[in-house]
This record gives structure tokens, sequence and C-alpha cells, in this order.
């Protein structure tokens, strides 16, 4: 009979943010094991796909810590100024870098180098066991863990874990297999991603547009290349996923005008639904949820992957100084006092979120002059334009070690957390 290996933490989840907490978990004592349905360096995971990230500072330093960023940042390109918008409208708001005294305010990744700068090395993590292709047939919890059944090439039939972090994505089979609630508010949107080619250079500037039919962000990549993150209506997405690319790229530059010349080339497109899916508790029982399977967030203002890695950040420091202590990394106490931390950096990303597709989307003519009012006044007022931008990087968040660059290791010497 095969023997059911037993770990602290079982990962279920292996892209962007599962081997993000992997890899922050790599110097602690905890025995680690990740399972992840589609191989890390296979071509059709996820996290290899054609979509871009804005990556705000706290991530930057997170990456740093996790001795990524060396791999990340040759192909990352540096937001040195953020543009915003109201079509048709008077009001505009720009930030600068400088103007906060920092070099940049953020940076703009390729998912697939994130990918694979976070995949690679994974295999021979000392304190990780991989299992790749995995997938996840039935959970049992009790009171001292979780067996979780496992099905895939390889890998051990069942598994036990004191503790077991979901991070299988929007759509959760493992929240699904657990019958857990979720709330969701459609938004009616989709959004259409894809590398577009202008005819002047962007010097760094990320533009945040918000038309009739939605935010549409054009951001800086290397190569003089931008990143496209449009979107509209999901009937209007079809019909402008069914067009050419010449078609395609006119309706784009109608949209969003000629600040950076002519779009010369579009690159492949593809079409997401764009949702509010939140779960009102990410604990049950031995099982946690983070990423996007404890929240989906729309892409505007580039917030999502930034708060899961705030989470992430967070979720290893404390499980970090339990295991040190020799304590239970999956008890009540423990995730209950992680769910708290995090409740009011998400409350307020969701509440920007949520709130600037709701405030954009309106065509009062009263609400209209009243947000052109405000991008006005954000952009005259240097205190309105600072805490929009604190915001936007994360700062008004209680940091971490690992978003302010500090290793975890260091904890126990010098009694910081």
């Amino acid at each position: 009979m095969q023997t059911m290996p037993e770990v602290d933490v079982l990962i279920v989840g292996g892209g962007l943010v599962g081997a993000s907490l992997a890899r922050a978990l790599a110097g602690s004592p905890l025995r680690i094991a990740l399972a992840e349905a589609v191989p890390p360096a296979d071509p059709g995971q996820p996290s290899f796909d054609d979509r871009s990230t804005a990556l705000a500072p706290t991530s930057r330093r997170l990456f740093q810590a996790l001795g990524r960023w060396s791999e990340i940042a040759p192909e990352a390109a540096p937001i040195r100024g953020i543009h915003v918008s109201d079509q048709g409208r008077f009001g505009v708001t720009r930030l600068r870098a400088s103007d906060e005294g920092l070099e940049t305010l953020g940076h703009v990744a390729p998912n697939r180098v994130l990918g694979r700068a976070l995949a690679a090395g994974l295999e021979t993590q000392a304190n990780l066991h991989l299992y790749a292709p995995a997938r996840v047939t039935e959970v049992e919890q009790s009171d001292a863990g979780v067996r979780v059944g496992l099905d895939g090439d390889a890998v051990p039939e069942r598994i036990h874990a004191r503790l077991v972090i979901a991070a299988d994505g929007s759509r959760s089979r493992l929240r699904k297999r657990l019958g857990l609630a979720l709330t969701e508010r459609d938004y009616g949107q989709s959004g259409i991603v894809a590398n577009v080619a202008p005819a002047r250079d962007h010097g760094g500037w990320a533009y945040e547009r918000f038309t009739r039919e939605g935010p549409l962000a054009v951001l800086p990549q290397t190569g003089g290349r931008c990143a496209l993150v449009w979107t509209m209506n999901t009937e209007r997405a079809d019909a402008v996923m069914a067009l050419d690319d010449d078609a395609c790229l006119a309706q784009l530059q109608q949209a969003f005008g000629y600040r950076l010349g002519a779009f010369v080339r579009l690159g492949r497109r593809q079409a997401y639904p764009l949702q509010l899916l939140r779960m009102p508790r990410r604990v049950a029982g031995r099982v946690l949820f983070v990423g996007n399977a404890a929240r989906t967030l729309h892409p505007v203002a580039g917030q999502g992957f930034n708060l899961a890695l705030r989470d992430v950040a967070e979720l290893a420091e404390r499980l970090h100084a339990v295991a040190c202590a020799g304590g239970d990394p999956g008890a009540a106490g423990v995730l209950h006092d992680y769910e708290r931390a995090r409740q009011a950096d998400e409350g307020r990303v969701v509440a920007l979120t949520d709130g600037l597709v709701r405030l954009f989307s309106n065509a009062n003519p009263f609400l209209a002059l009243g947000r052109n009012l405000g991008l006005l006044a954000m952009d005259l007022l240097p205190t309105l334009r600072r805490e929009f931008a604190h915001q936007a990087m994360g700062r008004r968040a209680r940091l971490p070690r690992l978003s302010r660059g500090l290793p975890l290791q260091m904890m126990v010497d010098d009694g910081t957390s």
C-alpha cells in the first residue's frame, strides 16, 4: 500500500500567485507541496499567456526579496507617468513619478516572463515537492488536517496537509468541491487584450482612458510596444473580435485618440469576461483561499495581482513565524488573524476598482461634470494626486516584510515582523 505523504502546507494552483507563495516560503521550516494541473514550464500554462501585468512598487520589491526580479527586469517596462482622462470631456489627471520623488510608479511585465521567472527552479526547492500535472479529486477535513485526493502522472493518490491554500483561479475547482459561497457582480463587459505598436515612443507613460463603452488602458512595454486592455460591453466585444486587424486598429484609434500617434500594428487578440467575484469568507476549516480564487476584480487601475501579492507577503510572513515557533499553520486563530489583517486593504481596493467602473460608466450629465471636476482638481492639487498615487501603488496598506523587499529569514534574528 502506498504511504500517504504528509506536509505542513499544500498549495493547490501553481500559477503566478501560487508559485509566488511557494517561493516566499522557500526559507521556512515548513514542508510544502504544490499541486498544479498544468506543468509550470508547459506552453499551455495560464501564466504563459499573452497578457501583461502592471506591477506596483510593492510587487517589484517582493520579487526582489524572492531573488526573481533580475530575471523579470529586462522585459519589464517602467511606468514613469500615468495619464487619466474621460473621453470627450475636459477632465484629465497626470501622475508623474518625479512628483513623488521616485524613478518609477511601477512596471509592466508580460505574464509569460513572470511565469517563467517564478517557475524556474521550483522543482529543486529544498522544502517543496512539486506535483504537476495533478488535479484535486477529493477533499476531506478533520481537526488535525486535510486529506486531499490527487489525480495525475506519478503523483500520490492522497496527501495529508495541516493547511491547504487554494490558489487555483477565479473558477476554483476546490471552492466548488467545498460548496462555498461566492458573491458575483457581472459587469456585462469583456476586456480585449493585445499588444499594439504606436508610431510615437510611449516614454514610459501609461494611459487610462474612460470611454463611453468602458475603461481603455494602454500600458508601456519594452521595445516601443504597448499592452492594450480595452473594455466594452460583451456584445460589442464579440463584434470587435470579429474584425480584421486594420478595422480593429481604426476603432481603437477613434476611442483612444492620437496621443501616441497612429497605432501601426496589432498583436493577437483575446477577450475575457469581466466580473467582480468575491468570497464572503476566505477561510473554510483548514482551507484558505488566495488570489483570484478568493476574489477577482475588474482590471481598471491594474490592482488585482498587486493586491494578491500583498496577500502572499502577509501570509508567508505569518506562516513563517508560526513554523519557527513550532506552531500549527492551519490553526483557526492563525488563519482568522490573517484574514482580518487583509480586510482593510482588500476593502479599499475593491471599493476603488468597482467605484471607478460605476462612476465612469454613468452617463448622467451632472455626475459626468462632477467626475471631470474631480479629475481636474486631482491634476491641480498635489495632495489629492498623491493620495490617489499612494493607493494605486499599494502604499496605504500595512506592508509585510516581503512587500518592503526584506527577506523572511531575518525575522527570527532581528525580532521584527
